[in-house]
């Protein structure tokens, strides 16, 4: 089990049995939809799946009026060992995220520089109205008194979206500086492009004025830790 919202339908189940359609409006009512991906889709397939590993059963089939059956579901103590351990995994050990940013921000060099600065400039003024609008809806739910621990993963996302926001405006202000590593050989890059000459020779000029020693400096970034040690040259 990988996706969250399986995680999300045990906790639900955690307090009572309950059919799919009450699985959904139970989250969205509770705000959970903006923290996990919910659609009533992929919904059945997470039900069927945590069925089939065991962690829910069907608990009894339902009917009211000439509305179609409906089935509901109970979680089994494996669903609820699995959802504890789940938990606490999530809450303490770091995984591996993608945003969709940061693989934008690794094939930037596809524009050119003053787009790709003109349209984060614009993502800046995007999170402004977004961090506006989360600041008032989080300001509203304290002043009514709903207890911090049960909006807490709204301030976290709210953290992330003014990091993003802080982080990007600088990267902005520096590409209008001029002053961002390698800006004239991505600028140099378009112009030789613009001009007609093949990408494999860009790609060869491109690679020798770096060097080997930063491409090597490039895959341990990219990898997160450094190359194994080679073993020294035969003399």
């Amino acid at each position: 089990m990988s996706n969250p919202l399986a995680l999300a339908v045990l906790a639900c189940l955690w307090e009572k049995p309950m059919y799919p359609y009450e699985i959904t409006t139970t989250l969205r009512q509770r705000g959970k939809d903006d923290s996990i991906r919910l659609n009533f889709g992929s919904l059945y397939s997470v039900i069927k799946s945590l069925q089939k590993h065991g962690l829910i059963v069907e608990q009894r089939a339902e009917r009211e009026g000439n509305r179609p059956e409906r089935t509901v579901y109970e979680i089994t103590d494996d669903g609820r060992t699995e959802a504890h351990d789940w938990l606490r995994e999530i809450l303490a050990v770091p995984e591996r995220e993608y945003p969709t940013l940061e693989a934008g921000l690794s094939l930037v060099a596809l524009l050119e520089p003053a787009e790709a600065t003109d349209l984060l400039r614009a993502r800046v003024a995007s999170l402004d109205t977004t961090i506006a609008s989360r600041r008032t809806v989080l300001g509203r739910t304290r002043e009514a008194g709903l207890p911090e621990i049960f909006a807490v993963e709204a301030d976290y996302h709210l953290a992330l979206l003014e990091a993003e926001r802080d982080w990007v405006e600088r990267l902005v202000e520096r590409l209008d500086a001029g002053t961002v590593g390698g800006q004239d050989m991505w600028a140099r890059m378009h112009a030789l492009l613009a001009a007609g000459k093949p990408v494999d020779e860009i790609e060869g000029e491109l690679v020798d004025e770096i060097g080997a020693a930063n491409l090597a400096a490039l895959d341990e970034l990219a990898t997160g830790h450094a190359p194994p040690p080679q073993p020294p040259a035969p003399r």
